[in-house]
């Protein structure tokens, strides 16, 4: 419900410390300078305190659920503690997906020396350089969650472990009481649950379908978006992710219904390219394209952005 400079908040994004150094930071300080809100992952490579110290502006936290409630309600109470002005519960993740593009990538924080793995390293010199200067990022949020992981590898993989498959409607009542802030619910795709989470009292639904990294065959949040929008019908704000690449995609997802939309990849691209700089490059960008996108279709302010500008 509060007033930002664009469309536009920034998704939580995990580990992206492993990019640049310090990119969680960069990111936050962007999107701060920006005006537009940031969200911290509970997966971040910078801690709640260490991003409300170092960054400001208007910050959001996101939670993962754990089947130990007192590990979730902590990281909940910080962020209270440290002036979060809203809470992000995704729901979307009761088990890890299957991420096949990973495993041909070779990508995972348990990392293998292989000849692809050792190419890259040698082909990007300046990121090798931040690594051995700054050493391996951690997982600062839930680094004491598994007090007996000795690497950031097998903290990731003990938190994993804890996410709880059977968090509920009543689990999600608990947190919005528990809560005295803004609420969002992340990863929904269906109208009746968007229009549930109205009669709960909670604030604001993402449509998502976590960058499709979860269930492959999702349907897209764009697709899901305008059924939301009608059994929402005004009573929530509805945000939507996934595929934000240029200004003109923020002016689909706006004529399709949604307030906003929350970016990933393409502010995440920017950090690991040039840390801070990059990150605010990116949004500079997509801002720059926006407001060019809504003068070649006639329109003056995002208020006027409808579903008439669709050709289908």
């Amino acid at each position: 419900g509060a007033r930002a400079e664009l469309p536009i908040a920034i998704g939580p994004t995990g580990g992206i410390g492993f990019g640049w150094p310090f990119a969680d930071v960069g990111v936050a300080r962007a999107a701060a300078a920006a005006g537009i809100p940031y969200t911290l992952s509970t997966m971040a490579t910078a801690s709640i305190e260490r991003i409300a110290r170092e960054a400001g502006g208007r910050l959001w936290f996101q939670a993962y659920i754990f089947r130990q409630r007192d590990m979730t309600l902590g990281l909940v109470e910080r962020a209270k503690a440290f002036g979060y002005e809203a809470l992000m519960v995704t729901v979307d993740v009761p088990v890890g997906g299957k991420r096949e593009r990973d495993f041909r990538n070779d990508f995972a924080i348990r990392f293998r020396f292989t000849p692809r793995n050792v190419f890259d390293f040698a082909t990007r010199p300046l990121w090798l350089l931040g690594i051995l200067r700054h050493g391996i990022p951690v997982l600062e949020n839930v680094v004491g969650l598994a007090p007996e992981a000795n690497s950031t590898a097998e903290i990731a993989s003990s938190v994993g472990q804890f996410w709880d498959a059977d968090f509920d409607w009543d689990g999600l009542k608990a947190m919005r009481e528990r809560w005295p802030g803004k609420m969002l619910v992340k990863g929904v795709l269906r109208a009746d649950d968007a229009a549930r989470l109205v009669s709960i009292g909670v604030d604001a639904v993402v449509v998502s379908n976590h960058g499709g990294r979860q269930l492959d065959g999702a349907v897209a949040g764009l697709d899901a978006l305008p059924p939301i929008v009608r059994a929402v019908k005004g009573r929530m704000s509805v945000l939507v992710d996934g595929g934000v690449r240029r200004g003109v995609d923020i002016v689909k997802a706006l004529a399709l219904g949604a307030e906003g939309v929350m970016l990933g990849r393409a502010t995440l691209y920017g950090a690991c390219a040039a840390g801070e700089a990059g990150a605010a490059r990116a949004l500079q960008i997509l801002g720059d394209e926006l407001v060019r996108a809504m003068q070649l279709s006639g329109v003056r302010s995002v208020g006027e952005i409808g579903p008439d500008l669709l050709a289908n």
